[in-house]
C-alpha cells in the first residue's frame, strides 16, 4: 500500500489503541480479561434464567437476548484484535473488515432496541400491572425480538453496501483496534456525503427511535410512581428500574457522543469512547442485573448449588 493515490486497498492495518508495543500488551491483557469475564457471566445469565421457571417472564426473556446479543457483540471485535496481537499482525482484509461493520452495526443496534423493549416491558408492569399477562403476551415478545432483527440487520446491509461502493486509496491505517465505521469512512478517497447523509437519516432514527421510546416509557413510568401513596411502592417500582436505567445511561451516553456527528469529526477521544460500549457495557451487564436483581442472585446461587 505504497503512496501511490490509484492503489486499491485489499487490507487495512489496525492500529490499536496506542499504537506502543508496550501499551499494546497491557491493553492485550486488559481485553482478554474483560472478554473472557464478558461471556462467562453474560452465558451464566442465559444458563440462569433457561434453568430456573420462575424467570420464565417477559422481563427475563428480553435480558437473556440481551446477555446473547452482547456475547455476539464482544465478539465481533475482541477475537480479531487478541489475535493479530498474539500473532504479531495488524492487518484485517477488505472483506474481513466489511463483514466486521456489517455485524457491529447489526448487534449495536440490536442493543439499542432490547433496551428500548425492556424499557416498554418496565412501564407495562408498572402502569397497568392488572393488564401486564394481556399485555406482554409471548407472542408479542417474540414478535419484537424478531422486528428488532429485521430492522437492525436491514439497517446494517444498508450502509454495509454504501460502505462498499467507496474506494479505498492509498492510506489504509486505521487508528483503532476494529473496523469501527467511522474511522473507515475518513481513510476513502471517495465522496462520503451520501454515507454520512445515511448516518444522519436512517442512522439517527435508528439510534433516535428506541432511545425516544425509553425516555417516553420512564417518563409514564416517573409520573407514575410519584402518585404512588406509600414510600416503599415506590422504591419498590424504581428498584425494579435502576439496573436498566444504569446500562441505557452507559450505553446511549458513549453511542450519541460518537456517532451524532459528522464522519470527518473522528478523533481519538471517541476511539476511547467507542471501548466503553464495544467491550465495557457487555462486560457490566451481567453484573448490573444480577448484583442489584434478588430473583436473578437467587437463580444463580440455586445454579451454583446444582453444580
Amino acid at each position: 500500500m505504497g503512496g501511490d493515490n490509484e492503489t486499491t486497498v485489499a487490507e487495512f492495518l489496525l492500529l490499536g489503541l496506542s499504537g506502543k508495543s508496550e501499551q499494546e500488551d497491557v491493553v492485550f491483557g486488559m481485553f482478554l480479561g474483560m472478554y473472557m469475564i464478558t461471556i462467562s457471566g453474560n452465558l451464566l445469565i442465559i444458563l440462569a434464567i433457561s434453568c430456573d421457571p420462575h424467570l420464565h417472564t417477559p422481563m427475563y426473556f428480553f435480558l437473556a437476548n440481551l446477555s446473547s446479543v452482547d456475547i455476539c457483540f464482544s465478539s465481533v471485535t475482541v477475537p480479531k484484535a487478541l489475535v493479530n496481537h498474539m500473532v504479531g499482525s495488524k492487518s484485517i482484509s477488505y472483506t474481513e473488515c466489511m463483514i466486521q461493520i456489517y455485524f457491529f452495526i447489526t448487534f449495536i443496534n440490536m442493543d439499542g432496541f432490547l433496551l428500548s423493549v425492556m424499557a416498554y416491558d418496565r412501564y407495562v408492569a408498572i402502569c397497568h400491572p392488572l393488564h401486564y399477562t394481556l399485555m406482554m403476551s409471548p407472542r408479542l415478545c417474540v414478535l419484537l425480538v424478531v422486528l428488532s432483527w429485521i430492522i437492525t440487520n436491514l439497517h446494517a446491509l444498508l450502509h454495509t453496501l454504501l460502505m462498499v461502493g467507496l474506494t479505498f486509496c492509498s492510506h489504509n491505517a486505521v487508528h483503532h483496534f476494529f473496523c469501527d465505521p467511522y474511522p473507515i469512512l475518513k481513510l476513502s478517497c471517495s465522496d462520503t456525503f451520501i454515507n454520512d447523509l445515511m448516518v444522519f437519516t436512517v442512522g439517527g432514527v435508528i439510534f433516535l427511535t428506541p432511545f425516544s421510546c425509553i425516555v417516553v416509557s420512564y417518563v409514564y413510568i416517573f409520573s407514575n410512581v410519584l402518585k404512588m401513596p406509600s414510600t416503599r411502592g415506590i422504591k419498590k417500582a424504581l428498584s425494579t428500574c435502576g439496573s436498566h436505567l444504569t446500562v441505557v445511561s452507559l450505553f446511549y451516553g458513549a453511542i450519541l457522543g460518537v456517532y451524532m456527528r459528522p464522519s470527518s469529526s473522528y478523533s481519538l477521544q471517541d476511539t476511547v469512547a467507542t471501548v466503553i460500549f464495544t467491550v465495557v457495557t457487555p462486560l457490566v451487564n451481567p453484573f448490573i442485573y444480577s448484583l442489584r436483581n434478588r430473583d436473578m442472585k437467587a437463580a444463580l446461587r440455586k445454579m451454583v448449588l446444582r453444580c
